[in-house]
């Protein structure tokens, strides 16, 4: 693990193998066959010369040669036919025999295009859909880190109302809370009386709580503020005593109470086997909040607890932060899958989870 979405160009990637979407004849052609020769050198198409060719869906191992990686893998995708004619069965089976060879040369990274997407014309969106659920299937029983890689952000599409949908919550809740941070600024400033923004559907029903939530809050500090004497005396010692429970403790608490192994938790969270035993063999280690957002989705979370893990690595949740939206959306519609989640924030330009 994990499954990672990049931007970058193919041929600059600091892999074990790289996976060349090739034609039958492996002796180049266009698109990125073409950009791997040209970055490979002369020594690529002599050595695949003597492969003398390669069926669609089966794969091929070469040296790297001039490219950063040791290996390129050629694979040679379908040609879309209308779907009709066995394309994702055989699409599917790129991605199985390219990583079935990764894994025999025991390679620990490996990026791929995807596959047939180009001058094949397989629709984007279902490539993305057969790359992910074959790739994933592959990680579930092995150990290896798989990019997939996008020259840029346009060349990927996603099937299905999700990016819609976030997209629509993304543009409600962030827009209002700037408006409203905006409103409350200039009521501090100006002391006026601003009018507060009209609120409806799931964005609002969240302002709504967060705005209640606050007026709870500040009714306590007044209280509080009021009978300075009735304040406990604690003195440092005290508190440093009672330290609360840790990241570390809580995932590994949240893991038996879920009846999940360690396994099924880092793997659900696309997170890497070795950053997991950090986490795990280190109570005081502090993830990053995409790790940490990446477990909670992973065990599936409400986002009062979301919040309290958060809060144990150090972290809140906040409406000033695109991710966080988009993660609060799906938490609130019930959408737990980490890798269309990542789909969708990469296809936004924001940070995934995991890794």
């Amino acid at each position: 693990m994990p499954l990672e979405l990049v931007r970058n160009d193919i041929t600059k990637m600091q892999v074990d193998a790289i996976v060349n979407a090739a034609n039958n004849s492996l002796l180049g052609g266009g698109g990125v066959d073409g950009a791997i020769h040209r970055a490979a050198g002369p020594r690529l198409l002599e050595a695949c010369r003597a492969l003398n060719g390669c069926e669609t869906g089966q794969a091929k191992l070469t040296e790297g040669y001039d490219l950063p990686c040791r290996y390129v893998i050629h694979t040679v995708g379908p040609i879309w036919r209308g779907g009709a004619a066995g394309e994702r069965r055989l699409l599917a089976d790129c991605y199985r025999n390219a990583l079935a060879l990764a894994k025999e040369k025991n390679c620990e990274s490996v990026a791929f295009p995807l596959i047939s997407s180009g001058a094949y014309g397989y629709p984007k969106a279902e490539a993305l859909r057969v790359a992910v659920e074959e790739i994933t299937r592959f990680l579930n029983d092995s150990e290896m880190t798989v990019y997939i890689v996008f020259f840029s952000r346009d060349a990927m599409e996603l099937s299905g109302k999700l990016l819609g949908e976030v997209t629509t919550y993304l543009h409600d809740v962030y827009a209002d809370w700037r408006g409203e941070a905006a409103d409350e600024a200039m009521r501090s400033r100006e002391g006026w009386a601003v009018a507060p923004r009209a609120t409806s559907g799931l964005g609002g029903l969240f302002r709504r709580q967060h705005r209640e939530e606050d007026a709870r809050n500040e009714t306590l500090f007044e209280e509080s503020s009021a009978a300075p004497s009735a304040l406990p005396q604690v003195s440092l010692r005290d508190m440093l005593d009672n330290v609360d429970e840790s990241f570390s403790h809580m995932l590994l608490r949240l893991i038996d109470e879920k009846g999940m192994t360690d396994a099924e938790c880092y793997k659900r969270a696309n997170v890497d086997r070795r950053l997991f035993n950090k986490i795990k063999n280190n109570p005081s280690y502090r993830p990053s909040k995409q790790t940490a957002l990446a477990f909670a989705v992973a065990l599936r979370l409400s986002m009062d607890q979301t919040r309290d893990m958060l809060m144990k690595a150090g972290y809140a949740l906040s409406h000033s932060n695109k991710e966080d939206i988009v993660l609060e959306y799906c938490i609130m519609t019930g959408n737990y899958n980490l890798i269309e989640i990542n789909q969708v924030l990469f296809k936004l330009d924001l940070q995934p989870l995991g890794y």
